[in-house]
């Protein structure tokens, strides 16, 4: 089932807004358990996991940003000239 354009603009900002807050939080504490690595491997590793996040959520985010496509044309803008 695909989620509609309203649905899927409303779990983007609580993705945004909660979800990607807790998800730096876990990051910082999960790589904090381990001892230091080197200045390199701490930075590939959060880039790592900066692009991980978004992997499940792709479908989530995309088309977000565009005007919603259900939404019906207003009067008169259906003709070009």
């Amino acid at each position: 089932m695909a989620l509609s354009y309203k649905t899927r603009r409303r779990l983007s900002l609580l993705v945004l807004v909660v979800g990607m807050p807790l998800y730096v939080v876990a990051a910082v504490t999960v790589v904090g358990l381990f001892d230091r690595p080197p200045f390199w491997l701490e930075l590939v590793i959060y880039v790592g996991l900066g692009f991980l996040w978004i992997l499940p959520l792709k479908p989530v985010f995309i088309g977000v940003g565009r005007a919603d496509p259900d939404a019906d044309k207003p009067e008169g803008k259906d003709d070009p000239r």
